[in-house]
């Protein structure tokens, strides 16, 4: 796995977390697996909305595959 890869992410994440925050939501970095997929927590108000699938989809990981392609998915734990 690739150190550098994986601050990427974080970098990504953090750009995106101001976002969710303003919702009274967050967004924790787990993991990057082997395989390109990144593993994110989502708390506060994104933990129980029921449209954080969404936002996990559309948001965190269209924002994450646009900056880094070789990014296979997010998925929340």
């Amino acid at each position: 796995m690739s150190v550098e890869l994986e601050n990427k992410v974080k970098g990504v994440i953090e750009q995106i977390r101001p976002y969710l925050q303003a919702d009274g939501g967050d967004i924790n970095f787990v993991n990057l697996t082997e395989d390109n997929v990144v593993n994110v927590e989502l708390v506060g108000a994104c933990g129980s909305c029921p449209f954080s699938r969404m936002t996990l989809k559309n948001g965190v990981e269209s924002a994450v595959k646009k900056a880094l392609p070789e990014i296979k998915s997010v998925e929340a734990l």
